[in-house]
């Protein structure tokens, strides 16, 4: 699995690149499936997830090339529909493969799909939209198998603002023929990157960021290069770094806007977050002060997946801060572990209670998801002596060249790999 070794308490400086986004590279390498056409994405991260994700689009049948963080995708000798149970348990969003294998041959053989263990993540929502679409679904022994002659189209009203519901339908409905609306779709900045992708390619796709989408299926689409936004909370996990050690630090191509909801934290824990461009600059004082209270939310709200990583900054904050988890039942398990190295925090349900300590102290921690492994790794930086994180396989699924990067900026961490 393997493990970081961080030796604590050593300020950064310098700059570090934000990688390009996760969330928003592996639906549009999903649909360059839909696409049909040789495509070329660039700015493509280095992570596990994405090496998961190739690995489906080879067992489709896809020629796939890869360089420096391109990745050259041809679906025209696609000549599977089936995506194997072990490759859909790798993880959650190989669920999108199902509106891009819709789109591209009528037809997708799925089970459900894995991922770190943060709660329910149903793909009801997702099922019951393809229904919606006309898709005819069986599930039998873990199996579902979707076809379709022809998607027909309609509103479609999602009872919560899912993101992967809201990208699925997109790339069932692409190639239609026909007019999709979707009510209630998810706003994120990942979803606003899949739809210029595929306008790029000649698809119709207004309202992509709004509450309404709408999709004017096309006959065909055209290839493509496309360069992935940057990643929204990488950008945010390198602040957090930077205000746990009282650092001053560059943040390299990150576009402001999309972590607005995250900035007010730092500020009012007395950092200093100025912005210039795709520039910010994060400067923090020798000592935070507690935020006002957190709730995650859909985006625009307060990012789910930023929530562990806030929560180590409010470990080491004068004062209490509170942080209510609305998104993921089981997405607080990194408090055990943030515990063991000293931190003050009371649970019940969904809410959070933290009362800064003046230190963290090193210890043995687990990473029990890819965000709770970063959140301990950002604890690790400010704790006083040694902080092994440990099973960091969950960390490579979102954060590239992490430790290199953190070394460049000063930080003491190794890489101890396991065979």
């Amino acid at each position: 699995m393997g493990q970081y070794i961080i030796e604590g308490r050593n300020r950064l400086c310098g700059s570090v690149k934000v990688q390009g986004a996760k969330n928003s590279a592996l639906p549009i390498l999903a649909a360059t499936v839909a696409v049909g056409k040789p495509c070329i994405i660039h700015n493509c991260p280095d992570l596990s997830d994405i090496n998961s994700t190739v690995k489906i689009l080879k067992c489709l049948g896809c020629k796939v090339q890869r360089s420096n963080g391109m990745i050259f995708v041809d679906p025209g000798h696609l000549v599977k529909k089936r995506i194997s149970d072990v490759l859909m348990r790798e993880m959650r969003s190989s669920i999108i493969f199902l509106g891009a294998l819709l789109s591209s041959v009528g037809e997708a053989v799925i089970s459900a799909p894995g991922g770190c263990d943060i709660g329910l993540r149903p793909i009801d929502i997702h099922l019951a939209s393809m229904r919606k679409l006309g898709v005819n679904i069986t599930e039998s022994h873990g199996e579902i198998r979707c076809s379709c002659k022809k998607i027909k189209g309609g509103k479609i009203v999602l009872p919560f603002p899912s993101v992967g519901a809201t990208e699925n339908i997109i790339l069932a409905s692409v190639k239609s023929n026909c007019v999709t609306t979707i009510i209630n779709a998810a706003r994120e900045p990942e979803i606003v990157d899949l739809a210029m992708f595929l306008n790029s390619c000649g698809a119709r796709i207004t309202g992509a960021g709004e509450s309404t989408v709408v999709i004017e299926g096309v006959d065909r689409l055209n290839s493509s290069q496309y360069a992935v936004m940057p990643d929204r909370i990488v950008a945010c996990t390198y602040m957090a770094a930077a205000a746990v050690t009282g650092s001053t630090l560059i943040v390299d191509d990150v576009i402001p806007v999309h972590i607005t909801p995250v900035f007010s934290c730092f500020e009012q824990a007395g950092c200093r977050v100025e912005t210039s461009g795709t520039q910010l600059r994060i400067t923090s004082p020798e000592k935070l002060c507690a935020f006002d209270r957190i709730q995650t939310m859909p985006y625009p709200g307060f990012p789910t997946d930023c929530q562990a990583i806030m929560m180590a900054v409010a470990s080491v904050s004068k004062g209490v801060t509170i942080i209510c988890e609305n998104i993921f039942e089981n997405r607080f398990q990194h408090i055990g572990e943030l515990r063991r190295m000293g931190a003050n925090i009371k649970v019940q349900d969904k809410i959070a209670v933290v009362d800064g300590v003046d230190c963290l102290q090193g210890a043995f921690v687990h990473s029990t998801d890819l965000r709770a492994g970063a959140a301990l790794v950002v604890a690790g930086l400010c704790a006083e002596g040694t902080t092994t994180v440990d099973r960091i396989s969950y960390i490579d699924r979102g954060y590239a060249s992490f430790a290199e990067n953190l070394s460049a900026l000063g930080a003491v961490i190794q890489r101890k790999d396991q065979l």
